[in-house]
């Protein structure tokens, strides 16, 4: 796999860019980075998207990293999110694959000996695949997050619930309706599978994510850091805020990583090799079960959508309080397209919407 080419356009504010126009990109997903840049007007400072179209790849950066920071580059590091799940995700494949858990494990087989598991009260018991594919039955959050999440909700509404918390969480969670018959998105449940498998690993999330993930990937940036070197700096409605904490839920949105990196992730979900690791890329993106009211289906954690011309759409997104994130490959046309840029979402949904109309249109057979 070759390192995307480096597109570096004008270091000026969002702002400025949605009311001047830009110039100076080229190679693929050129023509869509001033939508997006206006989508993400007029609060953020820096946009980045990272693009493959076959062999041809290209990191479109705008901005800075800040209104007085540097320019915005291929590393530049932006919090991802919710599109840790898909991260999260993949090391359950990878850790099936080697044989140390099982998509069909009970919660309970890899829940710390000291913790009490939740109370099941229909069906059960909760499985690792119904983790990974919001199936589980767990609320969208666990309880005893809100009190510790209202004095700083507007900022780093995660920071105060740690893996202590979590215990305590986790032993006074009903389920309410059995396990896998019931779709519900649930920030708990992949948060909660990211802390199994780290017991199942023997280690921190953040260590099994260098050691099966970012290593034999080649991701240099990403991290579970928030102290990461290069990253940019998070805004809310133009101002800026403190990196994201999330320490009870890594599993659920604590990754950063910068665009090139977030582009090799998705470049190798389009071209698997062989061994464990290809066996998982391979796995996350069979389809598991179809969304009545949308069609969609989901596989590990990822979203899918048939196009009416018969190609496959994976996608998610994921938002912090001073990111938001949107990341999607179609394999049919061996597409790959990631959007980042340093401002919350709006309430609208604009970049959200601007980011998938991009991969929809990139996605496309060429003519």
């Amino acid at each position: 796999m070759t390192d995307p080419d480096t597109m570096t356009g004008p270091p000026s504010a969002a702002r400025r860019a949605a009311e001047g126009g830009l110039h100076g990109f080229s190679g693929p997903g050129a023509d869509q980075v001033p939508a997006l840049v206006r989508a993400a007007a007029p609060y953020a400072t820096a946009v980045t998207l990272a693009v493959a179209r076959g062999d041809r790849t290209a990191v479109h950066c705008h901005g800075r990293t800040a209104l007085d920071g540097e320019p915005c580059t291929p590393e530049t590091v932006y919090e991802l999110g919710s599109v840790t799940k898909t991260f999260t995700a993949l090391l359950l494949a990878v850790m099936t694959a080697r044989g140390e858990v099982a998509l069909d494990d009970p919660l309970q087989r890899h829940l710390p000996a000291d913790w009490c598991p939740p109370d099941v009260r229909r069906g059960g018991p909760i499985r690792l695949l119904h983790l990974a594919t919001h199936t589980s039955g767990l609320p969208k959050l666990p309880p005893g997050l809100l009190a510790t999440a209202l004095p700083s909700w507007a900022r780093n509404p995660y920071a105060g619930f740690d893996d202590r918390r979590l215990r305590a969480g986790v032993a006074r969670t009903s389920v309410r309706h059995a396990p896998g018959t019931r779709y519900g998105y649930s920030n708990y449940g992949v948060g909660l599978l990211g802390r199994l498998l780290a017991e199942a690993g023997g280690t921190g999330y953040a260590e099994l994510l260098a050691d099966r993930l970012c290593r034999p990937l080649g991701l240099r940036t990403a991290t579970c850091s928030p102290d990461a070197p290069h990253r940019a700096t998070g805004h809310r409605r133009g101002r800026p805020i403190p990196p994201w904490l999330i320490p009870g839920l890594p599993g659920a949105g604590a990754v950063r990583a910068g665009g090139a990196d977030v582009l090799r992730f998705l470049r190798a979900h389009l071209s698997p090799e062989e061994g464990e690791l290809g066996h998982a890329l391979r796995d996350v993106q069979r389809p598991w079960l179809r969304l009545s009211r949308s069609g969609d289906r989901i596989g590990l954690v990822w979203n899918l959508r048939r196009t009416p011309d018969g190609r496959d759409l994976y996608f998610h997104s994921g938002a912090t309080r001073g990111f938001t994130v949107v990341v999607g490959f179609c394999p049919q046309t061996a597409t790959a397209v990631a959007a980042l840029t340093n401002t919350g979402p709006a309430l609208d949904g604009r970049f959200v919407q601007s980011a998938y109309d991009t991969l929809k249109q990139l996605a496309k057979p060429a003519n």
